[in-house]
């Protein structure tokens, strides 16, 4: 009853629990898994910005200030399209105040995440005096890991599935899991868990399953995919914010194709919401992408802060001479150093110009 298998391709996980006890206390892995998550995007974020001239300080501050608001977006986003599972007939001022914070069992949306995340990014460098792009390209990659910590999280609570499939990659979960929790009339009526599943059960390890796509894993292998290409054109980037709005395509192409056979999706009338801001993040970093191509093209400067690691050689020369930390601007019309660079830019203003004008 608590086990989770892909029959298709031979793999078993025979007692998969949402979660363990504590003193007393019961703690779920959901919310294990996303604490997990922030903590390693600290730290890829910290490791990053520190090879393209920004302090491990800027990332820890930024964290402290943007964790109880990434996760009040993603909470808010979710219950704002999930009203009736919170509000209506027969649900107490009380009990639906308690569904609203109980956010042990998921209920999470990433979207609302990452919008509460990008105001208190630009709030954030506006008050620091950091450049916003260059900031955010570090920040991505951060934002990636814990969306693939976050993905396994709703492996545990057995969430986030698609439709049903006999598919070599289908996931087969036992019906009894969702009896014995109390949940699967609730499914049932919210469509979640559909006839077309009841009616196609299979029996894995004795028991009775419903077999369905794995859209968690589909979207943690995209992520992990998109990340992957991050870390490897990172050196080849140009200009400050490409590889973040590169993951903004990316991931909105992603969602939009997942999304598409999801049977838990949050539904604005017959539109998907997911889809729909997938479409808008895939049309704002095409725009964003193709503007400053083509000012580059024109002959335009852009910053340009690509990683650089430090050699023995580098660091004994920035002891003797005082120099920055080796850390080069790198600018369509050759290189600066950013000791060179006497008014770099801040805030947002790649976006608000595209950088400065050919020189004449």
């Amino acid at each position: 009853m608590e086990g989770i298998y892909f029959p298709g391709l031979g793999i078993s996980f025979p007692n998969v629990p949402s979660g363990f006890t504590i003193f007393g206390m019961e703690i779920k892995f959901y919310g294990l898994i996303i604490a997990i998550g922030f903590v390693l995007a600290l730290k890829i974020a910290m490791s990053q910005g520190k090879k393209t001239g920004l302090t491990e300080e800027n990332y820890v501050d930024y964290f402290l200030w943007m964790v109880i608001p990434t996760i009040l977006g993603a909470r808010i986003y979710y219950i704002l399209f999930n009203l009736k599972e919170y509000v209506g007939e027969g649900i107490s001022f009380g009990e639906s105040l308690r569904r609203m914070i109980d956010i042990r069992n998921g209920g999470l949306a990433i979207y609302g995440g990452i919008i509460a995340g990008v105001i208190v990014s630009w709030i954030f460098t506006k008050k620091k005096k950091i450049y916003l792009p260059q900031f955010a390209d570090n920040i991505t990659y951060g934002i990636l890991i814990g969306q693939i910590m976050g993905r396994w999280g709703n492996f545990f609570n057995r969430e986030v599935f698609g439709t049903y499939t006999n598919s070599f990659i289908r996931m087969a979960i036992p019906v009894d899991y969702y009896k014995t929790h109390g949940s699967l009339s609730y499914l049932q009526s919210t469509g979640v868990i559909n006839d077309t599943m009841l009616q196609n059960t299979e029996i894995v390890n004795g028991q009775e399953c419903i077999t369905v796509v794995p859209s968690f894993l589909l979207e943690g292998l995209w992520n992990l995919g998109i990340l992957i290409f991050l870390f490897w054109y990172r050196k080849r980037k140009k200009f400050d914010g490409e590889l973040s709005m590169i993951y903004i395509l990316g991931y909105g192409v992603g969602r939009f194709l997942i999304e598409g056979n999801r049977t838990d999706s949050l539904m604005v009338g017959p539109l998907k919401v997911s889809q729909v801001v997938a479409v808008l993040c895939i049309v704002t970093g095409l725009a964003v992408m193709i503007r400053n191509y083509l000012k580059l093209r024109a002959g335009y400067e852009l910053p340009c802060h690509r990683p650089v690691s430090k050699t023995k050689k580098s660091e004994k020369e920035e002891e003797s001479s005082g120099e920055a930390d080796g850390v080069k601007m790198i600018t369509y019309g050759g290189e600066k150093t950013d000791s060179e660079e006497e008014n770099p830019p801040n805030g947002d203003e790649m976006m608000e110009d595209g950088g400065n004008p050919p020189k004449s």
